[in-house]
């Protein structure tokens, strides 16, 4: 079956999955680079450019080719979801957020093409190609999100962004649904 059809009829039967059946669907889509390569473009000078491939109530795809900047700090709102790293390897880091603070860091890893990532809801998390590797990531998440919470570390900020925005600082007022001063 031709990877688009795919998307349809794996994507289109799930309703309200768990975290072990987003997994398998997202394994079930065999994507390979080629499947996604039509849908790719410069990020134009973000962490990456993004592009959704599917959407329903349920859950979104999408799929983010990268640039050599690391993304902001970010969780998902209230979905989780799961990540295929299809092309190089990407730096992960995972935070902690307490009591209306800045986020900390508590640790980095590494996952490479073939591998899959977890980001839980409310999980903050930043990524960044690694030794500018060609980074492309698959992205699943349900249900689809709603409410990205980004983070400014520098400026002790975080900000609910609009639907449109990916994890970095909206420069456009419009992407700032609601802005946060945060305790150092």
């Amino acid at each position: 079956m031709e990877w688009k059809h795919r998307l349809e009829d794996v994507l289109g039967k799930l309703k309200s999955p768990s975290k072990e059946e987003l997994r398998y669907a997202l394994m079930q889509l065999d994507t390979k680079v080629d499947d996604v390569e039509e849908h790719l473009k410069d990020p134009e000078g973000k962490p990456y450019y993004r592009k959704v491939l599917f959407h329903n109530q349920e859950v979104e795809l999408l799929v983010m080719n990268w640039s050599n900047l690391q993304c902001a700090p970010h969780d998902h709102g209230n979905s989780y979801g799961w990540i295929h790293v299809l092309n190089g390897t990407t730096k992960h880091t995972v935070f902690e957020v307490k009591d209306g603070r800045i986020p900390r860091a508590l640790f980095d890893e590494q996952k490479h093409a073939g591998e899959f990532l977890f980001a839980p809801v409310k999980g903050v998390h930043t990524m960044k190609d690694r030794n500018e590797s060609g980074l492309i990531t698959l992205h699943l998440y349900a249900p689809p999100i709603k409410d990205m919470m980004v983070y400014d570390l520098e400026a002790c900020a975080a900000c609910v962004v609009s639907e449109d925005c990916g994890a970095w600082w909206p420069e456009d007022l419009r992407q700032r649904v609601k802005e946060l001063k945060l305790k150092a």
